[in-house]
């Protein structure tokens, strides 16, 4: 049974006359017949007595219109209110981010979103490194700042903010600490530490690749924590490829070198495709603009230099 039916077998409970529900319907007289008909199906007897004169409810129909009545009146004004809510821009935007992805796009993208939008404010808030998505599908926050290396089939991926450059960080006396650059070929030659266990599979080969350009297989191994993290590459026990400008590696004795043969990686927007409403889709168009007034060459620009 869809609404649809039931919208039909209260008017008609209402009017007690097929032409008229069909009308009011704006239905065939026939569709009406055929829904009362497989509605006494389900109900197991008749709904409506029926003469040549006049159209009654059976004890069955009206014992079956009390009950369905107030649940569909509930039911039809839960879709009016999503609706309503799904067209509404008006409200708190709550923004995720990580460690990793915090930064001068996303203030940006934030202020320009909430003078775009009047009525409308921008909440960022940190969501967990480790397990990026959890926050977005529990509720948390509503739209997810992150890296666009995504492969789950409920989330959808929107538009780019910014592009950041590949770096290396490794300790300040690592024998790569003193190069300009160096050339992703490099990795197989170092243990790579990173969350490989915990962050999605398809994340952790955009940002720690398997194997070099040319095919050779670079060693991963896990890190429980940031800080465990940065101890090992301060120490020079490993290395971790990551992102221009990541704050997580802002310390005297961790070094960023830029990576040659690695392509940018892209900043932007996700969300959960079931929770998508009006301020989402403002903040994806404000991006867009940003974007487009920005260029794509511009934000990558800006990332290249090491901090």
């Amino acid at each position: 049974m869809d609404t649809a039916d039931i919208e039909i077998f209260l008017i008609l409970a209402e009017e007690l006359h097929f032409g008229r529900t069909a009308e009011r319907l704006h239905l065939a007289q026939p569709r009406v017949t055929r829904v009362i008909a497989a509605l006494e199906g389900q109900a197991g007897g008749k709904l409506f007595e029926r003469t040549s004169r006049k159209v009654r409810l059976t004890p069955l129909g009206a014992r079956l219109r009390d009950g369905l009545q107030p649940a569909y009146t509930q039911l039809i004004a839960a879709f009016d209110d999503a609706r309503r809510a799904a067209k509404d821009k008006a409200g708190e935007l709550r923004i995720g981010f990580t460690l990793t992805t915090q930064g001068e796009a996303l203030t940006r993208l934030a202020s320009a979103f909430e003078a775009d939008h009047a009525g409308c404010r921008a909440v960022l808030s940190e969501v967990d490194l480790a397990r990026p998505y959890e926050a977005l599908r529990k509720g948390e926050v509503d739209v997810l700042v992150n890296w666009l290396a995504v492969d789950e089939q409920d989330l959808t991926i929107g538009p780019t903010i910014e592009c950041r450059e590949r770096m290396l960080a490794v300790g300040r006396t690592h024998p790569l600490a003193k190069q300009r650059t160096i050339d992703a070929e490099v990795l197989a030659d170092y243990a790579n530490t990173g969350f490989i266990q915990s962050l999605p599979l398809a994340l952790v080969d955009a940002i720690m690749p398997r194997r070099t350009p040319s095919g050779r297989a670079i060693r991963r191994t896990q890190s429980r924590g940031i800080y465990e993290m940065q101890d090992e590459i301060a120490r020079g026990h490993s290395v971790h490829p990551t992102l221009a400008n990541v704050v997580a590696f802002r310390r005297d004795d961790i070094v960023l070198v830029p990576i040659d043969g690695l392509p940018p990686l892209p900043l932007g927007l996700i969300w959960c495709t079931g929770h998508e409403n009006a301020r989402i889709r403002a903040l994806a168009d404000t991006a867009r603009q940003l974007r487009s007034r920005n260029g794509p060459q511009g934000a990558a620009a800006k990332s290249r230099t090491p901090t």
